[in-house]
């Protein structure tokens, strides 16, 4: 049975959205770290050298390559199969830490309405949530962009109501002070960098999916081009408007429903309901929709015989189901891990996989100029090289900065680069197994896109 192509832009866009954001939630951290004023221009200037150029450059890969397995496909067409099997490592690396974050987030927010809930109970909401996200997903693709759509309208309007409720409390500028005094080091800053980058990366995650969507080379650039200013204003507006209408001194420690309460006024208590609850539904849906990209990974490795064959199949539906239980019995062992590490070590595995996806571009412009999608950088090689070079200049000068931060900065890098170099055995272990007559070869397209094509 083959993949079906049911997405189509609208409820690709919010896939893209809760692969990337799901809502204001954590940047409430990351302004009580480092201040007001210096949150608010991490926030503004992250998008603009990291997630611009990032966009760019996998919405013309996206568009050359529209394949199910997207950022793998790519680095397998530019590098081969060995550093297709990195790649595909380091994204499943990092997924277990990502994936380990929603279950504690939709904990977090349930804690409004329960607080006094045991470690033991927690887990087993963490669960709930990972199967109950499960359930869609064996339902297919089109399914988990439904519920995208209808979990991030709710969110925005929720986040729209904190909005217009504090603007007749506005009593000063939102960026003052600019930073905090106390949390003003390199390592508060760096670890502030690292959740700013947390909540814009994962433009390329939905590539993988590609394979189901409906005219695949030009829905995913046009995607790209409504979510991340989306995203963007999804971060800013909410911030801006809830610090200009209450006294940040009071903001730490205290989650977006408490912040509500206080730049809501008499709407304070409903907003502060309406918003935990979005909390809870963005954590839901952030797991769904990442669900769908990250199990895409090991069938794609399945079809080149890197993983068993088994993994590879679709049911009736056309749906992955073996990849999507494979995944979903993985990340329930990853449930409750503390957050602030968490986000570290992601961010670093992220981006190692990231500069491969950026180095496939700048290899199949020169090697394979023919393979050219609807969407293309109006740039030269040149130029696609210094738009690759920024978000890795800043993911080194980042790392730089956490490392000075002992207590879970340092470990966190050593922690993500120790399970990078695990990908070398995996890759021996993997490739010295008996190749049957069962055991598929690699597929990989070796020409131009096909429009269309199922």
């Amino acid at each position: 049975m083959k993949l079906r192509r049911t997405l189509s832009t609208l409820p690709l866009v919010f896939i893209l959205y809760f692969c990337t954001s799901g809502g204001p939630y954590t940047t409430e951290e990351l302004v009580a770290r480092v201040g007001p004023g210096l949150g608010l221009l991490i926030l503004l200037l992250v998008p603009v050298f990291w997630s611009v150029p990032e966009a760019l450059i996998v919405g013309e890969l996206a568009s050359m390559l529209p394949e199910e397995g997207g950022y793998y496909r790519w680095v397998y067409r530019a590098f081969g199969r060995f550093w297709a099997f990195q790649n595909g490592w380091w994204t499943w690396m990092y997924s277990l830490f990502d994936m380990a974050i929603y279950p504690v987030m939709f904990n977090t927010y349930l804690a409004y309405f329960f607080p006094h809930l045991t470690a033991g109970r927690q887990w087993i909401v963490a669960l709930v949530v990972i199967w109950g996200a499960t359930a869609i997903n064996l339902r297919g693709a089109l399914p988990v962009g439904r519920v995208s759509v209808v979990a991030g309208g709710l969110i925005l309007a929720a986040f729209a109501a904190v909005v217009l409720s504090a603007l007749p409390h506005i009593h000063h500028v939102p960026w003052a002070p600019f930073h905090a005094p106390e949390h003003a080091g390199v390592g508060a800053i760096g670890v502030a960098l690292s959740l700013a980058l947390w909540n814009y990366i994962g433009w390329d995650n939905a590539s993988t999916v590609q394979g189901e969507v409906v005219d695949a080379t030009r829905s995913y650039p046009r995607a790209l081009a409504w979510g991340v200013p989306l995203v963007v204003l999804n971060y800013l507006v909410p911030l801006t408007a809830a610090l200009a209408a209450t006294d940040w001194a009071a903001w730490p420690g205290r989650p977006w429903p408490e912040i509500a309460r206080m730049a809501g006024g008499g709407a304070g208590p409903a907003l502060a309901v309406a918003v935990a609850l979005g909390g809870m539904l963005s954590a839901l849906a952030l797991y769904n929709s990442l669900l769908l990209a990250y199990s895409r990974i090991p069938l794609a490795m399945a079809e080149d015989g890197m993983l068993p064959a088994a993994i590879a199949k679709t049911d009736r539906n056309g749906t992955p189901r073996n990849a999507v239980l494979f995944a979903a019995l993985f990340y329930s062992a990853f449930a409750l891990i503390p957050l602030e590490g968490l986000v570290v070590a992601d961010v670093l595995l992220y981006a190692m996989a990231l500069s491969l996806e950026f180095g496939a571009l700048i290899a199949l412009r020169r090697r394979a100029p023919e393979l050219r999608g609807a969407f293309r950088i109006p740039v030269g090689d040149a130029g696609v090289t210094v738009m690759a070079a920024i978000p890795m200049a800043i993911l080194v000068v980042v790392v730089g900065m956490e490392i000075t931060q002992p207590d879970y900065g340092l470990p966190a890098v050593l922690g993500a680069l120790g399970t990078a170099a695990l990908g070398l055995v995996a890759y021996v272990a993997f490739e010295r197994r008996p190749r049957g007559p069962g055991r598929p070869g690699p597929a990989v397209a070796s020409g131009p896109p096909e429009q269309g094509k199922a």
